[in-house]
């Protein structure tokens, strides 16, 4: 079906670099790009419901859909060839980034690795993806009074986990010098 009045490409070029970088954040970046073109496919099919006046946020919607339906088929198809192979079950391995253990950023990662995926989704859609409580609200599905709560209390545990951090960095108080008695 063709695009006579540009308004689809001009979402496209509008959007598609940030439903990318939103996607990027989340996955690999071979997948993000499929994730980024599947959610330009659904926009394309549902033209209609796109919000004229606040797209972008309704892309994201659509984008986290794509990447819950992508992960749960990556967890499918890992569950299908373990048993093929006949693997045990095991916890995953957490990744290692070197560059994540640096400076601030890798205190920020660590805390916000500390957190539930629902905390760390809200956290980076104000701090990431520079999304109002509207736009945020919109791309998470929710309404905008869910989503300040959700925001307020992702902050209070993100605060908690950095101070959390910040203890365990503290080195331990020196015990108090004595002094001998010798006689």
């Amino acid at each position: 079906m063709p695009d006579p009045d540009g308004e689809f490409t001009r979402l496209w070029d509008a959007h598609y670099d940030d439903v990318l970088r939103y996607a990027a954040r989340r996955i690999d970046p071979d997948t993000a790009r499929d994730v980024a073109a599947e959610t330009f496919l659904v926009a394309w099919r549902r033209r209609g419901d796109i919000p004229p006046d606040r797209p972008f946020p309704w892309l994201l919607n659509v984008a986290r859909n794509v990447l819950a339906n992508e992960m749960r088929g990556h967890r499918r198809r890992t569950r299908l060839w373990s048993r093929l192979r006949g693997d045990r079950p095991h916890a995953p391995a957490p990744a290692a980034d070197v560059a994540s253990g640096l400076a601030e950023g890798g205190r920020i990662a660590a805390a916000l690795g500390r957190l539930s995926a629902r905390d760390r989704e809200v956290l980076q859609l104000v701090g990431w993806d520079g999304l109002d409580a509207r736009a945020a609200a919109t791309a998470a599905g929710c309404s905008v009074k869910t989503f300040s709560v959700r925001l307020h209390r992702a902050r209070r545990r993100l605060t908690a986990a950095l101070a959390e951090i910040d203890a365990a960095d503290r080195p331990a108080p020196a015990a108090p010098l004595q002094r001998s008695h010798q006689a």
